[in-house]
């Protein structure tokens, strides 16, 4: 089994959800939101500005805790092929300067603005899906039930 800690911007601006469109080594590509994996002694905070950063081109702060989710993807549907966690912690953020582009020698091909009611009709990963709904909701807890895969959402 392997494990992934990672955290996760989720701005929303006008109505509009900023989101990063990702390549994966078999060619296809999908939306995400903008983050990435924590590395080792450093702060989720930080990574999250971090990750922005590098894959959209744009600053931000982080305004608030929206939540954190632990997804397990089976050995049968895993890139690695074995049984993998991914835990999430996701932020709302809010742009402060940058010039959007894709994420140089990234897998982040492209980073959008996307209108709300339109992110229902991409192709995407249930990270964005996940992170709306904390957004949207803000539970106390800061946990949601598990967002179903399938059709346009990916793991």
């Amino acid at each position: 089994m392997s494990l992934r800690l990672a955290a996760y911007g989720v701005c929303i601006e006008e109505d509009r959800l900023l989101l990063a469109r990702c390549a994966s080594p078999a060619g296809t590509t999908h939306w995400t939101l903008p983050g990435g994996k924590v590395e080792h002694t450093e702060d989720p905070f930080d990574t999250v500005t971090r990750e922005i950063t590098e894959e959209t081109g744009y600053e931000a702060v982080v305004e608030r805790l929206l939540g954190v989710d632990s997804r397990v993807i089976p050995a049968a549907e895993a890139r690695l092929g074995v049984t993998h966690q991914n835990i999430g912690i996701y932020y709302q953020v809010r742009i402060t300067g940058g010039t959007l582009r894709p994420e140089p020698d990234g897998d982040i091909i492209e980073s959008a603005w996307t209108a709300i009611p339109d992110v229902a009709r991409l192709s995407r990963s249930s990270l964005v899906d996940v992170g709306l709904t904390l957004a949207q909701t803000r539970p106390a807890t800061g946990h949601i039930a598990a967002v179903p895969v399938g059709g346009l959402i990916h793991h």
